[in-house]
Order: structure tokens, then C-alpha cells, then sequence
């Protein structure tokens, strides 16, 4: 594989029920190695469309692209929460979560941010720490019945 062919977009409109597939497969076959099935179950839905494409649509947000097939995205809030990033999971490990990150970055950065912070899962935690986040505390919490650990992490910008 080579490099030139990983890029980052801006998010568009039309990329909302991507972006829902990425989510969903991320989790069912890549977080379920850290969570129980019932806990995967909770998590991986989507009740709302609309909410989530509004959701995305309000923020700086990012489609990771491998040719033309877009395998990730990632957005950000304006006080500095990196609030989703996910790589679909035939695609991970060939860069696409640290492109989004740096792109993240370098958003933050432009906005005047002097850190990012996000709520990273048990499945991404070391993904974060080895880009240089630390954790503030980890945190319990609550998806449609089912308790799921995960942690704040922040990361300051130079």
C-alpha cells in the first residue's frame, strides 16, 4: 500500500449513512473484543438518522479515504472533544485513524484550541496513548441499559 493513497475530506451531507455503516462495523467487529455481546448490542445503534447526520453535518468533521472508498471518519466540537473517530475494521491498521487524528489536530490548532480531548473506548485507548493523550479518569457509562467502561483522555497542543 502506498501513502498517496489514504487522503482525508471534508465531510458531506450525503456521507451520513457511510459514516453510520463505519460506526456500526467498528464496533460489532473490532470493540467486541473488548466488550460482552450485550454490551456491543447497547452501543452499536443508530435509533435517529436524521440526529446523527445533523450531528455530524454541525462540526468540522472528516471522511479518511483509501482510493475512492471511504473506510473512516472523525469530527470535531467546537470546545475541543474529538467526540467520534472510527476506521471501518477491514481497513484498520494501514494509517487511516492517524491521518483523521492529525487532521483533528491541525483543526484544533487553527481554532486557537490549546487541547483535545475525547472519551476513548477500552478497544482505542492505546491507539490514543501512543499519540501522546493521557488519561484523566476512566469513566462508566450508560448505553440503552448496559454499563460500558471507557476513559477521558486529553492530549495538549503545541
Amino acid at each position: 500500500m502506498s501513502d498517496n493513497m489514504l487522503t482525508v475530506r471534508p465531510y458531506l451531507p450525503a456521507d451520513a449513512d457511510l459514516t453510520i455503516d463505519i460506526f456500526l462495523r467498528a464496533i460489532r467487529e473490532v470493540a467486541s473484543k473488548d466488550y460482552t455481546q450485550a454490551q456491543v448490542d447497547a452501543w452499536a445503534k443508530v435509533e435517529d438518522r436524521e440526529a446523527w447526520a445533523k450531528r455530524r453535518s454541525s462540526r468540522p468533521a472528516w471522511i479518511a479515504q483509501y482510493g475512492n472508498v471511504s473506510i473512516g471518519f472523525a469530527d470535531l466540537v467546537p470546545d475541543g472533544l474529538l467526540d467520534m473517530m472510527f476506521v471501518h475494521p477491514d481497513y484498520q491498521g494501514m494509517g487511516a485513524a492517524s491521518l483523521l487524528l492529525a487532521t483533528v489536530e491541525m483543526e484544533a490548532k487553527r481554532q486557537g484550541l490549546g487541547r483535545i480531548f475525547t472519551e476513548a473506548s477500552l478497544t482505542a485507548r492505546p491507539f490514543f496513548e501512543r499519540r501522546g493523550f493521557s488519561i484523566l479518569r476512566s469513566q462508566t457509562v450508560e448505553k440503552r441499559g448496559q454499563t460500558l467502561e471507557n476513559f477521558r483522555m486529553e492530549k495538549f497542543l503545541r
